[in-house]
């Protein structure tokens, strides 16, 4: 007999239903009674249930230019943009609101965004009324993207993002995925519908057990649509039907587990109206079919069993030499002892007895003496079958050994079994030529069987990636921020350099390599070089860590007195001039000012004429301000003084420019 199975949530969802029941109650109340009555747009993506609400009173209404004050207005459940609600109250219309709850809270989400200065990113279809009402919220200005190459193409930053409620749930993370590998700084609301969720799990679930999928409802329908491509991933054979007069009747007999999931804008009449349809249909062919199989019962027992083919009889007669079985047809069959399995010192009749049922494999269809050679031995590489589909259901791995290369992968034997490993399936990483994996044992994972044609698929790729995904995780348990940890330094960018910690990558920013300033990571970095670096902090939803390397050592300026004093000598490097001066770095993150009047004992108008920037030299330290964060040198003061000469002081406002300079460095 074919099963007929429903998805758990099917039908309408709670907006929609809302929806028809807020129309049919404005229709018959007598607040309304005698007003032209407007739904803005079709009330629901199904004609059925459009016609039969206009039937009753409730026409559809395209533009509000086309109403007169008065009017009733029924906002549908997609909702409707800000705009609409001030002209329909500038036109005087009554306005009875049934947007979906859900929606209400996006419109509210976007709104709010908007006054924060984000910008609104809107995952959906651009075309969809309901992503239209929410641009409506944010002055029309979202971006709406619907794939990731839209994702990809982004460049705005600073987003706020929200989504379609009907859209998939895969495309929301692929599309937040990308965001997160562009470095996007972005906030966002999974604001996809529970009840769509649920509608497109049970969708996926049904069709994961069935034959065949029917999927109930309007072709206009987005979500509809979406369960359409869900139960297309899992099932072969799939078919979209608005009525019953779509239903491929004939087709559906082939199949003896049916799934059926519908679309929230489908009416329960429909979706019994299609259930009962294929009830009847299928039970008056299987009665008929059932005449054909008595005969072919008939026939079966006439017919004897071919060579290698899998037998089930009844033992009949048991000895120490061999087991008889009646195999339903004319003639019996015959198990030796060499056929069977025996252990240590047991007999065959410790093993069968008169009555029990066997399975065996046929050798030959005649033994010399009228019967039929059976092998149980033969049929054990059956088991090896139950072993695979069993590993195939639970997703566990087995131990299979590469036998040979073929084009496109490789032969690997599970026991009695053999089956195909795909080339992309043979390893994580790029594998050029297979030969290196001949002779080797594999843990797999079991992704295909066909046990019917002697077929099964495994996937070695599937136990690394799980494997590595589990090292992943037992790494990130082990991980607290402040912790000092070794890394490898894998790759730079402009902003800084990527550390493999262990099998994860952390950021290290440009600005936590060093105490001093960078132009980029590979002035004191190189790609392969071991470091300590210290983990600053850890975002376990986005797998992001963040590291730091000047942390391993202090502060320059909380330990400037123990390597700094007046009157010390200092060897140092310009980097950087200026009209009133030079900066020398003492070290990293430690400058210091050496004023034009003290760059040499004669007068100095240029400074470029005196240095250069990354110029070795040495100064005298003339001043420490900690509070100010200020050094200042004299490099004059290094120097003999050839020629006494008039020396013309630097006026005041050279002084103040110097410690207006001085300052913003040290606030840099």
């Amino acid at each position: 007999m074919t099963d007929i199975i429903r998805a758990k949530h099917a039908g309408f969802c709670f907006g929609v239903r809302s929806a028809i029941d807020k129309t049919e109650e404005t229709l018959k109340s007598e607040e309304y009674k005698g007003k032209k009555v407007y739904t803005f747009g079709p009330l629901i993506h199904n004609k059925g249930v459009t016609d039969e609400l206009e039937e009753k009173g409730a026409r559809i209404l395209k533009d509000l230019s086309d109403t007169e004050p008065g009017d009733v207005v029924i906002i549908r459940s997609h909702g409707e943009g800000e705009t609409f609600y001030k002209e329909a109250e500038d036109r005087k219309l009554e306005v009875v609101d049934a947007t979906c709850p859900f929606v209400l809270k996006i419109h509210r989400l976007v709104r709010q965004a908007r006054d924060e200065g984000y910008r609104v990113v809107v995952v959906g279809d651009r075309n969809h009324p309901e992503v239209q009402g929410i641009n409506g919220w944010c002055d029309n200005q979202a971006i709406i993207i619907n794939s990731p190459e839209e994702a990809e193409s982004l460049e705005e930053d600073h987003l706020f993002i929200v989504a379609q409620t009907t859209i998939r749930l895969e495309l929301l993370e692929e599309i937040l995925s990308i965001f997160d590998k562009k470095n996007k700084d972005f906030k966002v609301n999974n604001t996809i519908c529970h009840a769509t969720r649920e509608r497109q799990e049970s969708c996926r679930e049904t069709a994961e057990i069935c034959d065949a999928m029917i999927i109930v409802g309007s072709r206009d329908s987005s979500n509809t649509r979406k369960l359409m491509e869900i139960a297309e991933k899992t099932c072969e054979n799939c078919y979209f039907v608005e009525n019953i007069e779509d239903l491929p009747l004939k087709d559906l007999l082939k199949y003896n587990k049916i799934g059926l999931a519908a679309g929230a804008s489908t009416p329960e009449r429909i979706i019994k109206e299609v259930i009962s349809s294929m009830s009847e249909f299928i039970t008056e062919n299987q009665e008929d079919n059932l005449m054909h199989a008595l005969m072919e019962e008939i026939e079966k027992s006439l017919r004897l069993p071919r060579t290698g083919e899998i037998v089930t009889g009844e033992v009949i007669q048991v000895s120490d030499r061999e087991v008889v079985v009646n195999l339903g047809c004319k003639k019996d069959g015959i198990i030796t002892r060499d056929e069977l399995t025996l252990e240590g010192d047991q007999k065959l009749t410790d093993l069968f007895k008169e009555g029990d049922e066997i399975q065996a494999k046929v050798i030959k269809t005649d033994n010399g003496d009228g019967n039929i050679l059976l092998s149980k031995k033969k049929l054990e590489v059956n088991e090896h079958w139950d072993e695979i589909n069993a590993a195939l259901e639970d997703r566990s791995f087995v131990n299979v050994k590469v036998v040979k290369e073929v084009n496109g992968g490789v032969i690997a034997s599970y026991k009695e079994v053999f089956g195909f490993i795909p080339l992309s399936q043979l390893s994580d990483r790029f594998v050029e030529s297979a030969a290196e994996f001949v002779g080797k044992v594999l843990p797999v994972r079991v992704t295909r069987v066909d046990q019917k044609k002697g077929k099964a698929v495994f996937s070695h790729k599937a136990f690394l990636v799980e494997e590595k995904q589990a090292k992943v995780a037992e790494i990130w348990e082990g991980l607290n921020v402040g912790d000092v940890v070794e890394g490898t330094v894998m790759r730079f960018t402009d902003y800084g350099a990527f550390v493999d910690i262990g099998g994860l990558d952390g950021l290290l920013h440009i600005s936590e390599i060093s105490w001093g300033k960078l132009k980029h990571p590979q002035e004191v970095l190189s790609i392969g070089e071991k470091i300590q670096v210290k983990i600053l902090a850890m975002n376990t939803e986005k797998g992001k860590i963040s590291l730091g390397l000047k942390q391993n050592q202090p502060e320059p300026w909380t330990i400037i007195d123990e390597k700094y004093q007046v009157g010390q000598i200092i060897s140092g490097k310009v980097v950087q001039i200026k009209d009133y001066g030079a900066f020398v770095e003492l070290e990293p993150g430690l400058d210091g000012l050496v004023h034009i009047s003290e760059i040499a004992h004669k007068r100095v108008t240029n400074i470029a004429d005196e240095l250069t920037v990354g110029q070795e030299v040495e100064a005298k330290i003339l001043e420490i301000d900690k509070d100010k964060k200020r050094i200042s040198l004299s490099i004059k003061e290094t120097l003999d003084n050839p020629v006494v000469e008039d020396v013309v002081p630097a006026d005041d406002e050279e002084f103040e420019a110097a410690d207006v300079a001085e300052e913003e460095v040290s606030e840099e």
